[in-house]
């Protein structure tokens, strides 16, 4: 009622003093020239700009991922610890965005947006709601593929990295307020790409490092994670994932993982079920900073015997200038050119001193392709090798390192993937094979030492063949 009082009022602002509008201002109004048919169109045809076109090109494969996961509640406080019990868990809801890469269901999001849940729903643009699978996650990269039912969904065109241009149109398209609002249609910003490379340390509080990412000051909001960062064409170019932030709320610093990266993921996990990358066999470190703070190369602090860079010549204390083509100013650099790397890969590094960039062939992680053997029906055990321990960063030089284990043995024993067994009962443990002939002879109580993160642990176990 208020609304129509206040339409009313205005009605007779705008008329002429004394009385409501006559015939006069009625010929006045007439006298306005009317848009044209042809101008109209003129006018529609302006309004649908490059980002209008990108953004109905992408946004029918845009969903909004929903999340229900359990979290362990803890007191954050003496009082509190009276009325919550040790243990107690609570039901929470969150959520994100994705976008649809294959017809037949295949969604990227990031890893962050589903991790720890016990159920994800998907909800497509139409508002339909549909269970998804989890296929696989890549932490490291902070990508999660889903499945979800479907032949002939739609597909949103995906682009490359490769050859973004500083200051391009970029468009953010995600599901920054979820279920809040009642349509399901995505939310769409725009901006520039304004970097690209860059390379995200953690703050307070946060986990893990973002490396190799596009910068871009398209709004991205924190229900836009998982979202796809899209070029003036209409292509997906990357996966929103982050923002530099001191309110909580976008201040024009946001990040996004190349697609190429996340297409390489989705490769991965659908063929093998897990992540393939690549080692060459350095590890490097930064080196020191002139009066302006700034570096220029990394240094190589080791070699691995028989890697792929011992193959060319590397050695320690020589000077990386870049890596396939990217400037190297640190440590992080270097990382994320290998995060990309698969096996048989080329990596072309830029020695200073060298006339001739030095290319190396990236090979698949030795504790990977290592003989594996199985003991107690549930633990595959590798040899540790000098490459092993150089992949792994291992203090001891031999052992039997556990590759895969049971969730029963892994409880039993207190045993996780990575341990690498050095000894039973004093008895030196130098090959998986070792540890397998311990076992066969007759049980009893044996005392096992292992080599965890750089520090040696003890266990105590009983074994019955």
């Amino acid at each position: 009622m208020r609304t129509k009082w206040l339409a009313i009022a205005v009605l007779a602002a705008c008329a002429p003093e004394g009385g409501v509008a006559g015939a006069a201002d009625a010929e006045s109004y007439a006298a306005i020239p009317q848009v044209s048919g042809q101008a109209s169109a003129q006018l529609d045809e302006s309004r649908a700009t490059a980002i209008v076109r990108a953004a109905s090109r992408v946004a029918p494969a845009v969903v909004s991922v929903n999340v229900i996961s359990t979290q362990v509640v803890q007191a954050q406080s003496m009082w509190e610890s009276f009325f919550v019990p040790p243990g107690a868990e609570r039901r929470s809801a969150s959520f994100g965005s994705g976008v649809i890469v294959r017809a037949d269901g295949i969604i990227v999001t990031n890893n962050h947006v589903i991790e720890g849940a016990d159920r994800i729903q998907v909800t497509l643009p139409g508002g339909k709601d549909v269970e998804a699978e989890l296929v696989g996650t890549d932490p490291l990269a902070d990508i999660a593929v889903l499945r979800i039912a479907g032949t002939d969904l739609p597909v949103a065109p995906i682009g490359s990295v490769e050859g973004l241009m500083i200051g391009e149109w970029a468009v953010a398209i995600g599901n920054p307020l979820g279920n809040y609002v009642g349509d399901t249609q995505p939310t769409v910003t725009a901006g520039v790409i304004s970097a690209v490379g860059r390379n995200i340390s953690p703050s307070a509080g946060d986990e893990g490092f973002y490396l190799g990412m596009i910068q871009t000051d398209a709004a991205i909001n924190p229900g836009n994670s998982g979202g796809p960062l899209v070029n003036a064409d209409g292509e997906v170019i990357g996966i929103n994932a982050s923002i530099i932030s001191r309110s909580g709320g976008s201040e024009g610093l946001g990040f996004a993982i190349p697609i190429d990266r996340a297409l390489r993921i989705v490769d991965d996990l659908l063929q093998f079920g897990e992540i393939r990358r690549a080692w060459v066999g350095i590890e490097v470190e930064p080196v020191d900073a002139d009066a302006w703070g700034r570096t220029r190369g990394v240094r190589v602090a080791s070699v691995a015997p028989g890697s792929p860079a011992d193959g060319a010549a590397l050695h320690p204390g020589d000077r990386l200038l870049s890596a396939n083509r990217r400037s190297l100013a640190g440590p992080l650099d270097f990382q994320g050119a290998l995060l990309d790397l698969r096996a048989g890969d080329r990596l072309a590094l830029e020695v200073e001193g060298q006339r001739r960039t030095i290319e190396i062939e990236a090979v698949a992680f030795p504790s990977t392709t290592a003989e594996r053997i199985r003991v107690l029906e549930g633990i595959d055990l590798i040899t540790v090798s000098s490459q092993i321990r150089a992949e792994r960063g291992l203090t001891t030089e031999a052992g039997a390192m556990i590759a895969g284990i049971s969730n029963e043995l892994a409880t039993q024993l207190g045993l996780e993937p990575g341990d690498v067994i050095v000894g039973i009962n004093r008895t030196p443990v130098r090959s998986a094979e070792e540890f397998a002939e311990i076992l066969e002879r007759p049980g009893g109580q044996f005392v096992m030492t292992f080599e965890r993160n750089g520090g040696f642990n003890v266990r105590n176990f009983y074994w019955r063949p």
